[in-house]
């Protein structure tokens, strides 16, 4: 059934209730969904106890309860029910306005590959029916929580603020995410996990035919990574989102596949969380200021890290997580590391020499902007990777398969990338001079 079909047959979605059970080691919460006339959907959470300082309250709920908001657009949209229906808390219409902004924008790219063309005013209505309640919190909080994905970006995080009091958080943790955290030099008891449960109705679902593609995972993030900082008596929920990612997947649109990493969503949890949480807890994107092209020269130094970081998520599903050589992500950071690392050291992590790989030449097009999208991936910008690449070529007497046909067809790029640095960003003065001295030394 196609998207029309799914919306006529299936009218609602409720969000019903969630639930707390705790025991000795953990908090487990689970939330309830339903599609009327289709199925219910129980997917849930497991938050180590390890290192929480504070009891499950009144103010702890209604964050859970947020998390359950952004929970459920990753089962709404396998039939895009026009009516959602709240019943398991109460938000307010400029919160409505919120939501749908992020799930009509963090689903550009659902929307796009499922070839559905309809506007934020008419994809969804939200009916609350839960109690408005007050909520007043006496909070102090210190220290950073950073969430670590297991890519370059968050270990060139975790390098640059090693000096502050840091706390590792990690969603579904893997060997890869744990490792990178350990040759930061964290221990098991220093690293909060917490364990994020689908139902796997929905991947039933999809296997019958109903429809499915990307969700804004960051913007969970955000509100999984405030109540942990909430929870663990935190100031600052450190991010590692590039100025990259502010750069559209379809040219040309407003559709990003990274759409909840970007700048403008940044400011709107914020301007959310200072106005509906009112509590003193910032959430900022540390990299802002940089490009993948930057931190990827940063990271190139960082050699500890350059046998236990991951990013392909093809290889994610493997056990255990490897570079699958094949996919857009892997052929991306191959580049922006290039200009430092090729070849040796590239055809050591990555297995062999991507840029002899001619099947990878439609992807490689993609990322030099020779397509109508950039690949639905977390990639950097069209000029940073053509400036990557120029300056690889540079460097080289012989080319390999990918920069030869990159330097028969397209133009070198010849104006330098590596000191740029975007001042729209939300960083404190702090964390600010921290970039700005290891600006200095980026291609040492």
């Amino acid at each position: 059934m196609n998207f029309e079909e799914l919306r006529n047959k299936y009218t609602e979605f409720i969000y019903d209730k969630y639930e707390i059970k705790e025991d000795n080691e953990s908090i487990n919460i689970t939330y309830y969904f339903e599609i009327p006339g289709l199925t219910t959907f129980k997917p849930s959470y497991k938050i180590d106890k390890k290192v929480i300082k504070k009891d499950i309250d009144e103010f702890s709920k209604y964050l859970i309860f947020h998390i359950g908001l952004v929970e459920l657009i990753s089962y709404w949209k396998c039939a895009c029910p026009k009516k959602v229906i709240i019943n398991a808390g109460y938000i307010n219409n400029e919160q409505i306005s919120f939501f749908k902004k992020l799930y009509y924008y963090g689903l550009g790219e659902f929307f796009y590959v499922n070839n559905i063309d309809i506007s934020i005013d008419d994809f969804m209505d939200i009916e609350v029916n839960g109690v408005e309640k007050e909520y007043k919190v006496d909070y102090n909080g210190h220290g950073n929580l950073i969430p670590i994905g297991g890519g370059k970006d968050s270990c060139v995080s975790l390098e640059l603020l090693k000096d502050m009091d840091n706390t590792p958080f990690i969603i579904n943790p893997k060997e890869t995410h744990l490792k990178c955290a350990y040759e930061a030099g964290y221990t098991d008891d220093e690293i909060i996990t917490i364990r994020r449960i689908l139902d796997r109705k929905i991947v039933e679902l999809n296997n019958e035919g109903y429809l499915n593609g990307h969700t804004p995972f960051s913007s969970l993030v955000s509100f999984v990574t405030y109540l942990m900082a909430y929870l663990t008596n935190k100031k600052y929920i450190v991010l590692s989102n590039e100025d990259s990612s502010n750069e559209s997947t379809v040219i040309g649109t407003k559709i990003n596949h990274q759409y909840s990493k970007t700048y403008e969503y940044e400011n709107d949890f914020n301007e959310y969380t200072k106005k509906f949480f009112n509590i003193d807890i910032k959430y900022f994107s540390f990299l802002r200021p940089l490009s993948e092209f930057q931190i990827s020269l940063l990271f190139s130094n960082y050699k500890k890290y350059h046998k236990v970081f991951k990013s392909c998520n093809v290889g994610s599903k493997e056990t255990p997580w490897v570079w699958c050589g094949k996919c857009a992500k892997c052929l991306f950071v191959y580049i922006v590391l290039s200009p430092k690392l090729y070849k040796d050291s590239l055809v050591d992590i990555f297995g062999k020499d991507l840029y002899e790989d001619e099947s990878l030449l439609p992807i490689f097009k993609e990322l030099i902007g020779d397509a109508k999208t950039k690949p639905f991936e977390c990639v950097g910008t069209i000029k940073e990777v053509r400036y990557a690449i120029s300056l690889t070529i540079n460097k080289l007497d012989e080319l390999p398969y990918l920069l030869k046909y990159y330097k028969d067809n397209y133009d070198m790029v010849e104006e330098p990338l590596e000191n740029n640095y975007n001042e729209i960003n939300n960083l404190p003065k702090e964390y600010e001079d921290i970039i700005k001295e290891n600006l200095k030394c980026i291609m040492k």
